[in-house]
């Protein structure tokens, strides 16, 4: 069972999660792929409500996105195993199906073809509206000496989401 929730409602538990790590959600030519993120942000752009997440461009992830063009957010709550993050985020789809691995429970997505993860319970479904490769020119160098060291995945792709859908996966 799904219960509904404003997205602003739960704005700050859902940034403040982010920080420490959530899990991004892909599907596409019937595989599922999750991967462990923490950069993201909330806001609202064209008068939806977006969730910006920021996707390497060597990633598996992101040929399962660019081919779909959908994805969920899947939020920790109380309880939640946080060892996740670390087992998603350490090895890739392309070699490993973290779903089965990892003993993910999957749950259908209501407005998108990607689904939710029950263990981490807070799912938002968003649909790319926007997506933009980041220029390494407009990066603050220490940033590039920080994040981009050479033959890490190269730069993100920022990818523009609307939430379409918002709810808590309930027990």
């Amino acid at each position: 069972m799904k219960k509904k929730i404003e997205m602003l409602d739960y704005a700050a538990t859902i940034l403040k999660a982010v920080k420490k790590g959530v899990l991004l959600t892909t599907k596409a030519n019937g595989k599922v792929n999750t991967m462990s993120i923490s950069w993201g942000a909330l806001g609202i752009e064209w008068n939806k409500p977006i969730f910006t997440t920021y996707v390497r461009e060597g990633r598996y992830t992101r040929e399962l996105l660019d081919a779909n063009g959908e994805f969920t957010v899947n939020v920790p709550m109380d309880g939640s195993d946080l060892s996740l993050i670390g087992k998603c985020g350490s090895v890739s789809g392309r070699d490993v199906d973290k779903i089965a691995a990892n003993n993910l429970t999957l749950v259908e997505g209501e407005a998108v073809s990607v689904p939710a993860i029950k263990e981490y319970p807070l799912t938002l479904e968003c649909r790319v509206t926007y997506k933009q490769l980041q220029d390494d020119n407009a990066i603050a160098p220490e940033d590039i000496a920080k994040f981009y060291k050479p033959g890490y995945g190269g730069t993100h792709i920022a990818y523009f989401g609307e939430i379409v859908a918002a709810y808590i996966i309930e027990k």
